[in-house]
């Protein structure tokens, strides 16, 4: 997810790595496989960027986001 392009929406395939307190809240929050997301902004240098997952916008680090695996919808 860490690498999607602003404006692409791709949908979440699994999770890469164990699940600690950041994973877990993330997927409490909505962040769970199956679901599309978008990105819609990033920082100038990439970190932080926001995502809208339904219609929820969240901001993640790059690190966080590159734990989701994701695909074209």
């Amino acid at each position: 997810l860490g690498a999607v392009a602003r404006g692409e929406c791709v949908r979440i395939d699994h999770l890469d790595g164990d699940l600690d307190a950041t994973t877990v809240r993330l997927l409490e929050m909505g962040l769970v496989p199956g679901t599309n997301v978008q990105v819609t902004r990033r920082a100038p240098l990439g970190d932080p960027m926001e995502v809208r997952v339904r219609e929820t916008r969240l901001c993640l680090r790059r690190a966080d986001a590159n734990r989701f695996v994701v695909v074209a919808p």
